[in-house]
C-alpha cells in the first residue's frame, strides 16, 4: 500500500487583521430599542377559511382483490404530481390513520377501510376527493 501523504492540525499562520477590531469602541444599551410598536394580531372573523386552490379529482376506492380478504383504501387519479408529492401524501394519510401505506404504479395504497380520513388530508391538500365504486 502506498502512504497517503498527511495533512497537519495545527493552527497555522495567524490572521493579518482581527476583523471584530471595529467592534471594540462601540457600546451597547442595556434597554433594546424599538423603531415601532409591534402590528397588532389580525382580529378573528367566523369566516370560512380559505380553502387551498382545486388540484383536481382524484378517486377514493376500498377494495380487498387480491389481498388475501384485507381491505386497501386506495386513491387514484392524481393529474399533474410526481411520486415525491404522492410519497408526502401517503405519509400524511398514514400518520393521520395511524396505520401503514405505499405508493404503487401511480396511486396511494393506505392500510384498512379509511376513507373519510384520507378524504380530509386530500382536502387539505387542496384535491377533490370522490368516493368511487362500493
Amino acid at each position: 500500500m502506498a502512504s497517503a501523504k498527511k495533512l497537519t492540525t495545527e493552527g497555522g499562520a495567524p490572521l493579518a487583521q482581527n476583523p471584530f477590531a471595529s467592534l471594540s469602541g462601540l457600546t451597547v444599551s442595556a434597554v433594546p430599542v424599538r423603531a415601532t410598536a409591534p402590528a397588532p394580531a389580525p382580529a378573528r372573523t367566523s369566516a370560512p377559511d380559505v380553502e387551498a386552490p382545486n388540484r383536481g379529482r382524484v378517486d377514493i376506492l376500498r377494495t380487498t382483490a387480491g389481498r388475501g380478504g384485507k381491505t386497501v383504501t386506495v386513491v387514484q387519479g392524481f393529474t399533474g404530481i410526481g411520486l415525491p408529492e404522492k410519497e408526502l401524501l401517503a405519509k400524511k394519510m398514514q400518520k393521520r390513520c395511524g396505520c401503514g401505506g405505499t405508493v404503487k404504479e401511480g396511486r396511494i395504497e393506505i392500510q384498512g377501510d379509511q376513507r373519510d380520513a384520507v378524504a380530509e388530508v386530500l382536502k387539505a391538500a387542496g384535491f377533490r376527493p370522490v368516493f368511487a365504486g362500493g
